[in-house]
């Protein structure tokens, strides 16, 4: 049985998120939370809370025994990004894009 837990429009550039995620992939639940506690990344926070949602998900059903479970697949998504604009000397424009991302957490027994 899987259980899974998606967070979108997170405000952290995909490619940062990216990096931490593919730390904890294929690892247990336990194993994957120590990492994303001890890990000095942006998108560790952001990572840790999707998966504790997936983990909470999966106590909700019966079937699922929680000490079994391990990181089935995790993927960061773009997301929209939002362009504005700052003005620069001599009449130049420098454009400004902010990034979010969508970040998918499936765990599964093993």
């Amino acid at each position: 049985m899987e259980a899974k837990a998606v967070a979108r429009y997170i405000s952290i550039a995909p490619r940062k998120v990216r990096l931490v995620a593919d730390l904890v992939r294929s690892r247990d639940v336990e194993g994957a939370l120590d990492i994303l506690k001890f890990s000095n990344k942006t998108g560790a926070r952001a990572i840790e809370k999707v998966m504790r949602s997936a983990l909470a998900n999966a106590g909700q059903n019966p079937d699922i025994n929680v000490e079994d479970l391990y990181v089935k697949t995790i993927f960061v998504d773009n997301g929209p990004i939002r362009y504005w604009a700052r003005f620069k000397g001599r009449l130049h424009v420098s454009r400004i894009r902010r990034r979010r991302c969508h970040i998918t957490v499936v765990l599964d027994d093993r």
